[in-house]
């Protein structure tokens, strides 16, 4: 039935013409109403159409096609992302959607073996999505590496001034401190986006332009260190987002909010690392609810260990890997450093030997659970001495990743 199927279907390029078929499928398949379109500040579909059309152009789009019209797609967002301190192209996979009817006949299957083949192509070692269904992206090859926390805070509860000897100034989301601050802490913040333009829309895409407000905290020297996006509603203090570049911006961002005392009964929000609010304050008896937030995979694992920045030198070691989606990853990846301290990364099994999925792999290399964790339930295989060589050399920074596309 398959066979029969796909021998009835066109497997290409999906280009600018096809916008409408695009949203049309994506709003068919996440049930997208005009309701959610209005109160994210378009004033209609076609209007969120023409919004997208720049990722559009921008992106790799492909799609199965009947009798010339899309059933099935699949989008590659180009993206860069800080892993460890390094920069790496990375492919976003979003766009993803089947109509129902044409479910369970593997046309996704090939379109995502498509999208690891031209991301491959465009150098893009690691790939990130946001994950409708874990399982299944799992089952692909994907793994989460990143936790969204989500906090709810009385006003009676929200930290006490600390004085600090800068101040807090209210400005635009697009004020160029905004980015200023932004560009320096994705550049000290393994998994980050590197925002650039477009990127920037997309992360506001889906945000009403009423609910979009920045306090920026500048030290005493006038520089800013940090920033809160946020919105007050019905006497709730909205945190978006909030980053900055050291505690004294963390502090005076924190007294701002809680300035907000006397206006507000609860401060609720997100943060995007595995770094639990209640530990920093007074009265810790506070709801957080964590969730698994974005997923990665590896694309090509010799190109990516080559471009690793390993924090330490050690004995030699190999992963065997397996890959249930890209054959190219499949078999042994050994890793060694010469006499003149250069990594190089071979097929030969040199050393201790790690034994894992692409899957558990992508989450160890990006930090998102230790070595250690990860042969304990069994994802990993490995003997006592090669888990403390990879726990020596394997950078220990927890992801950071708050952008949605």
């Amino acid at each position: 039935m398959d066979h029969e199927l796909k021998n009835q279907l066109e497997l290409r390029r999906v280009d600018e013409q096809y916008l409408d078929q695009y949203d049309e499928l994506l709003s068919y398949v996440f049930q997208v109403t005009e309701e959610d379109v209005e109160s994210s500040g378009y004033e209609d579909k076609r209007e969120m159409m023409r919004a997208k059309k720049p990722v559009l152009e921008q992106s790799k789009v492909f799609g199965w096609f009947h009798n010339d019209s899309l059933i099935s797609q699949i989008a590659i967002y180009p993206c860069e992302v800080n892993i460890h301190g390094k920069i790496f192209q990375m492919g976003g996979v979003t766009g993803v959607g089947t109509y129902p009817e044409y479910a369970n006949h593997g046309l996704m299957k090939d379109l995502i073996q498509l999208a690891l083949i031209e991301m491959r192509k465009d150098k893009q070692w690691i790939s990130y999505l946001y994950p409708y269904n874990i399982p299944y992206y799992r089952r692909k090859g994907w793994e989460i590496m990143s936790d969204k926390l989500s906090f709810k805070i009385r006003d009676t509860q929200l930290p006490k001034q600390v004085e600090v000897p800068g101040m807090v100034e209210r400005k635009g989301v697009d004020d160029p401190d905004v980015y200023k601050v932004y560009d320096q802490f994705a550049l000290r913040n393994h998994g980050a986006m590197i925002r650039k333009e477009l990127n920037w829309e997309e992360y506001w895409r889906f945000e009403n332009e009423e609910e979009r407000t920045a306090a920026i905290y500048y030290d005493h020297h006038g520089e800013p260190m940090g920033v809160l996006f946020y919105w007050i509603s019905e006497e709730v203090f909205h945190v978006k987002e909030m980053f900055y570049l050291n505690q004294e911006a963390r502090n005076g961002l924190w007294n701002f909010i809680s300035a907000h005392f006397s206006m507000v009964y609860w401060a609720q929000g997100d943060i995007y690392k595995n770094e639990p609010l209640s530990f920093l304050l007074d009265d810790s008896e506070i709801k957080e609810t964590i969730a698994p937030y974005f997923m990665a995979r590896i694309v090509d694992v010799e190109e990516f260990l080559k471009e690793y920045p390993f924090a330490k030198q050690v004995e030699p070691f190999y992963f065997e890997v397996t890959d249930p989606v890209a054959d190219w990853n499949n078999g042994i990846f050994g890793v060694r450093w010469s006499e003149d301290s250069e990594l190089i990364v071979s097929n030969e099994p040199q050393g201790h030997r790690i034994k894992l999925s692409i899957q558990t792999l992508t989450c160890l290399l990006m930090n998102y659970r230790r070595a250690l964790y990860l042969a304990r339930i069994e994802r990993l295989e490995a003997d006592k001495a090669t888990l403390q060589l990879l726990e020596e050399t394997l950078p220990d920074m927890e992801a950071y990743f708050s952008d949605y596309f």
